[in-house]
């Protein structure tokens, strides 16, 4: 007698069809959620909006697993991998929420009609279509840089999805209520490198604090509001991210201070050229990275 092997059942689970090679899941990540869109916004800056916030975590993600297998120690390696991994899960939902509203750009022509619309947003957009800041798209640096972006990016996120919980989307709130305690662990996580490395020995100080001098300049975005979130704030839906300011300062002042390092200069917000899709070399390399293998094989299943 035949025993079923489990890519026989996995098969069958999936119609026969298969499952396209790439994907984040089986389920599709908004299943059994009423996605329609509250009375008085507009989808598409709805979208718009949840690709920025998307992206943000998405080249984070991708930024944070160039580290597995670098790691300082092993330990180490999985609390980065993890975060990374929240940081997907977060992704995927925001840009599920996009395609659910019909913000798909040229990734839907790009992609087969199988493959769901948060992955065709990740694998089939080109680099001036993505929305994300520049914080998240800057290289690693070394492991002080790594840990004090991470400090920056996380306590900037936090601040933002706590008071997204109550956004007049009812899944971008709920998204939101599901990040929190994610991001604060990653704050949490990070500032305790930071005080450790920052407090260490002279040669873990001037690698911080040269991270802290090379992360500094690209918090100048994150507090611009874009013209899509001046409407949402107005609308109920987003929060304008200069209300973000004093407490993201509060807590990097407040970490870094206790970590022997010099706070330098609050930097002077300005209009953020990656959420209007300017990005760096740097970005197109980790991109090609991220997608290369989607884009060669569009259609492999499993």
């Amino acid at each position: 007698m035949h025993e079923e092997t489990v890519y026989e059942a996995l098969d069958h689970a999936h119609g026969g069809e298969g499952q396209w090679a790439f994907g984040t899941g089986f389920d599709e990540p908004l299943a059994g959620v009423d996605t329609t869109v509250p009375e008085g916004i507009d989808p598409a800056d709805l979208g718009a909006y949840c690709l920025m916030l998307g992206d943000d975590a998405l080249v984070l993600c991708q930024r944070l697993t160039q580290w597995v297998t670098n790691a300082p120690e092993l330990e180490e390696e999985v609390a980065l991998a993890n975060c990374g991994l929240d940081l997907l899960g977060q992704a995927r939902l925001l840009l599920a929420r996009a395609g659910s509203v019909g913000v798909l750009g040229r990734s839907r022509e790009r992609a087969t009609a199988s493959i769901p619309d948060e992955d065709a947003l990740a694998y089939f957009r080109d680099p001036d279509e993505f929305r994300h800041s520049g914080l998240v798209e800057a290289p690693n640096g070394d492991f002080g840089q790594t840990v004090v972006r991470l400090l920056a990016a996380s306590a900037w996120r936090l601040a933002l999805l706590n008071r997204l919980r109550e956004s007049r989307d009812p899944v971008l709130a709920a998204i939101a209520a599901k990040g929190v305690p994610e991001l604060t662990y990653h704050r949490d996580h990070a500032a305790r490198w930071v005080l450790r490395l920052g407090d260490g020995t002279p040669e873990s100080h001037r690698r911080t604090q040269a991270g802290v001098d090379a992360v500094w300049p690209l918090l100048a975005d994150l507090f611009t509001a874009t013209d899509v979130e001046t409407r949402l704030t107005a609308a109920g839906v987003a929060v304008d991210p200069a209300e973000l300011t004093d407490e993201v300062r509060d807590v990097l002042t407040l970490v870094l201070e206790r970590a022997t390092l010099t706070v330098p200069e609050w930097p002077t917000p300005q209009p953020s050229r990656g959420r209007a899709g300017e990005h760096s070399a740097e970005f197109t390399a980790l991109l090609t990275e991220l997608q290369s293998t989607a884009r060669e094989h569009p259609a492999a299943t499993w």
